[in-house]
């Protein structure tokens, strides 16, 4: 999962998140320890993200709730699922299902603000 130059564009594809929360700062900390993305800040003092492909952007909000209840699932592709749920654990996150017998390796975890997201390992 190495980084490319640029993003690749195309009508339907998802490009940006905004994800909720209450402490950003804690949220761009966590993202960054956990999956590497890259955190920069723009003069308004706003922090966006920009996935290790340089495929997915987005910004943390503060004007709405997490995402606490499951139900749309984002999931983030990781090479490990186990490394992934131990870094998530040791950083604030907490573990809300794992399922590793499948073809398709995912689990679910909520953020340290409670946003609920998925991993998938291929």
């Amino acid at each position: 999962m190495g980084a490319i130059d640029r993003p690749t564009f195309g009508n339907g594809k998802i490009c940006y998140i905004e994800i909720p929360s209450n402490n950003i700062n804690a949220s761009a900390n966590f993202y960054q320890k956990v999956f590497g993305w890259n955190i920069r800040k723009d003069g308004n003092g706003n922090i966006s993200f920009d996935d290790t492909v340089g495929e997915v952007s987005g910004m943390w909000v503060s004007d709405r709730k997490p995402a606490s209840e499951i139900g749309f699932i984002i999931s983030i592709m990781v090479e490990s699922i186990a490394a992934t749920v131990e870094l998530i654990k040791l950083n604030g996150g907490n573990i809300i299902k794992v399922d590793m017998d499948s073809n398709e390796k995912i689990a679910w975890f909520s953020d340290p603000t409670g946003n609920i997201l998925g991993l998938y390992q291929q």
